[in-house]
């Protein structure tokens, strides 16, 4: 046996040991981040919240989020990575905290800000950090932490309110248990980069995107914010749309249809990992469109089955997307290029996340809720066709070659 044998195992399992506790980390954060939204429906009723309100809810986090991917987003290659992520984690635990003492929608946006700006820190530190120690599953597990952690987040929030006590509570207390959990394991985990110069420099907003990397990210573009404005819509209005235009008054089904896109994502995420990224990229731009096209139906005719289906088939087009533009633009970076890559894609992805989801929620009251889903998801219908056209050269060429 080689003497270096016995370190070369240690190193293998700590690095092993990072791997799970960024996943668990980053799925952890998203959680928090979709758990609010089956309440949106309670607060309206017990803050006395316009449909507005609400999306300014959700777009305050989404903002705070963004202005922390800008300026924080590529510090861990820099400061190292465990800095960071202990960072995101205090900031969760504070926003959970603002949340069980919430009184009106003040107070939520306020617990929104904080909790983006703890988002908008964790998910490239946590991104870069699964890819400093899996290379080779790194890109499949941060395209579904994501997607598992909203699923978690919105079907817990949503049993719980539903069917347990303290409806506005219990699920941050869950939440917030987790996080601590995490801060102390942190203490235990190995550092995966070496701090280097230039920490200062890097928190002038900007994107830090590789110029080989340009290219091919412009290209996935419009079909990653066609995909995300989808899950914008489910994150913010959609409970709401489910007990005001369905007739469904329990948050429950509200919380499971977002699930449910969250869910199919997660399994498509998994599932594509074997086809050729721009080919499989093609392909769930087709399925997102016929699952939008199926839950307009269910929305027109007020069918919740019809509605379901439709997510679940729309959710396994936007997980195809993610995950497979993920596996495309992520090994395009070295390792002190991995955060400032990741933080610039997220920045696009949740400008298409937040700003067609606040439009949405300003016209609302005027046209109704079923109206604007219909207009949304036609929007994001032609859009996807739109980026489909435009992709199809790029898309083709070689899409059985790159992996």
């Amino acid at each position: 046996m080689s003497p270096n044998a016995p370190q070369a195992a240690r190193d293998t399992q700590s690095s092993s040991r990072m791997t799970l506790f960024s996943f668990a980390g980053a799925v952890t954060i998203s959680a928090s981040s979709s758990a609010p939204t089956p309440l949106y429906h309670l607060y309206q009723q017990a803050f006395h919240l316009s449909a507005p309100m609400i999306t300014m809810i959700f777009g305050a986090y989404a903002f705070a989020l963004l202005a922390s991917l800008l300026t924080f987003g590529a510090l861990s290659d820099y400061l190292g990575r465990k800095p960071l992520i202990l960072l995101s984690l205090i900031l969760n635990a504070a926003a959970l905290a603002i949340f069980l003492a919430a009184s009106s929608g003040e107070t939520l946006i306020v617990a929104r800000v904080v909790q983006g700006l703890a988002t908008g820190i964790a998910f490239p530190t946590f991104g870069a950090t699964i890819l400093d120690t899996d290379r080779n599953r790194g890109p499949l597990l941060n395209s579904i932490t994501a997607f598992l952690g909203l699923t978690i987040g919105s079907l817990a929030a949503g049993l719980l309110v539903s069917y347990a006590p303290l409806p506005l509570h219990l699920i941050y207390l869950v939440l917030m248990v987790a996080t601590l959990i995490e801060i102390l394991a942190l203490a235990a985990m190995p550092e995966t980069v070496s701090p280097r110069a230039g920490a200062l420099a890097a928190m002038r907003p900007r994107l830090a995107v590789p110029r080989h990397a340009l290219p091919m990210l412009i290209r996935v573009t419009p079909v990653n914010v066609a995909s995300w404005a989808l899950g914008g819509f489910y994150l913010s209005l959609m409970p709401s749309l489910v007990g005001t235009a369905i007739g469904i008054a329990s948050p429950f089904v509200g919380a499971a249809v977002v699930a449910t896109l969250m869910l199919s994502a997660t399994v498509s995420a998994i599932v594509s990992r074997k086809v050729a990224p721009r080919l499989a990229i093609a392909r769930g731009s087709v399925i997102l469109v016929g699952g939008v096209l199926v839950t307009l139906a269910g929305i027109g005719g007020e069918m919740v089955t019809a509605l379901f289906a439709g997510t679940a088939i729309a959710g396994f087009g936007f997980g195809s997307i993610f995950g497979s533009i993920l596996r495309l633009i992520l090994p395009m970076a070295e390792a002190h290029q991995r955060a400032g890559l990741f933080s610039a894609f997220l920045v696009e992805s949740y400008l298409a996340f937040a700003i067609p989801a606040i439009l949405a929620g300003m016209a609302a009251p005027g046209i109704g809720l079923s109206s604007t889903a219909i207009v949304y998801g036609g929007a994001v219908v032609v859009l996807t066709l739109i980026s489909l056209a435009a992709m199809r050269t790029g898309l083709t060429d070689g899409s059985a070659s790159t992996r």
